[in-house]
């Protein structure tokens, strides 16, 4: 029996309406803008998410690290919520690429505060880093998949237009916050200056991501793609799935959502395990201190029994649902994750 995958929603392959679509696109030469394709899934996106325009590129860190670069300078200080995927999973690149360093505020959960941000920005004086962005990851992978309330957000914004402060949204799994809220995403995005989204996780496609932004900024962003190696050709047969999967992939991840859910309350029966809240796709649970497993001997008894999990920590454990697993194969990955915790 084929395992049960639950590492990520990057796992997902195109299915065969998603090939035969990239294999029909038109195509033409990115670099020199006449890729009509990726024009048109540029503007969509734009459209989406209420900006004036966006730009396609190969990945979530590259978008991130784009929107970090266009709005700070060199040693200036990026404002960060804890856990950020900016600052924990992309190699270092703040810092390498952008001369930034990251400071990160509020909880384990992801979330912060306009008080949190308040306390953190520097005064005006030459012995600080400057205070130059402050970003929020929506919904927030090591926090679970939590979304961060709006309102929380709309506040944000005001205390950082005050301070002069940019504001970028990452947003690889915002259109997993979109389905849950049933919020437009444009009014998701309203507050800020630049916003990144992923093709590659829900939605199924097999590459790419987007920065999305006013005229101006994009345009730094395209100079900033063609520096970090980004700048691609005949990109439409990536960016036609892309146009697949926003036209056909997007509101079944409310599917996702309940498969997540239910696969909590399964494992939630057990008294080994304390499952955080589930608001999208991600469930993380952590191993009661009775447990003799850590987090990674538990991934890997679970690998054993044909169930593919990820360690967040000594005794924390991620599953996030996608497309590609059906709520039965969900439901039989909760099984068997309660398996590996009865055999310890």
């Amino acid at each position: 029996m084929p395992a049960v995958d639950l590492r990520s929603d990057t796992v997902t392959k195109p299915s065969p309406a998603m090939r035969e679509a990239m294999a029909r696109a038109d195509v033409g030469d990115d670099v020199y803008g006449e890729d009509p394709t990726v024009n048109r899934l540029q503007s969509r996106v734009a459209e989406l998410l209420g900006k004036a325009a966006a730009l396609f590129v190969p990945s979530g860190v590259m978008a991130n690290q784009i929107a970090l670069a266009v709005q700070t300078r060199p040693g200036d200080e990026v404002l960060i919520s804890r856990g950020a995927h900016c600052m924990w999973y992309e190699s270092g690149a703040g810092p390498a690429l952008a001369g930034v360093q990251f400071r990160e505020l509020g909880g384990d959960d992801g979330l912060y505060t306009a008080r949190d941000l308040a306390a953190m920005i520097n005064p005006d004086n030459s012995h600080y880093p400057v205070s130059a962005l402050c970003a929020v990851e929506n919904s927030h992978n090591r926090g679970g998949g939590r979304i961060f309330p709006q309102r929380s957000i709309d506040e944000i914004a005001e205390v950082a237009r005050k301070h002069g402060l940019k504001l970028h949204l990452d947003g690889a799994r915002l259109w997993n916050v979109h389905v849950a809220t049933a919020t437009p995403l444009a009014a998701l995005c309203a507050p800020f200056d630049t916003i990144s989204v992923c093709l590659s996780k829900g939605l199924g496609a097999p590459v790419g991501s987007l920065v999305a932004g006013d005229a101006e900024t994009i345009a730094r962003a395209h100079r900033r793609r063609k520096m970090l190696g980004g700048g691609m050709r005949q990109a439409g047969i990536l960016a036609a799935a892309g146009l697949y999967a926003l036209e056909h992939q997007l509101q079944r991840l409310a599917e996702d959502h309940a498969n997540a859910r239910g696969f909590a309350e399964r494992i939630a029966r057990s008294p080994g395990i304390t499952v955080g809240p589930v608001d999208t796709n991600i469930v993380i649970w952590d191993l009661a201190p009775e447990v003799p497993l850590d987090a990674a001997t538990f991934v890997k008894r679970a690998r054993d029994r044909g169930l593919l999990l990820n360690a967040m920590g000594e005794r924390r454990v991620r599953a996030v649902t996608h497309l590609d697993v059906s709520a039965a194969e969900v439901a039989r990955g909760a099984e068997l994750a309660l398996e590996v915790l009865k055999s310890a």
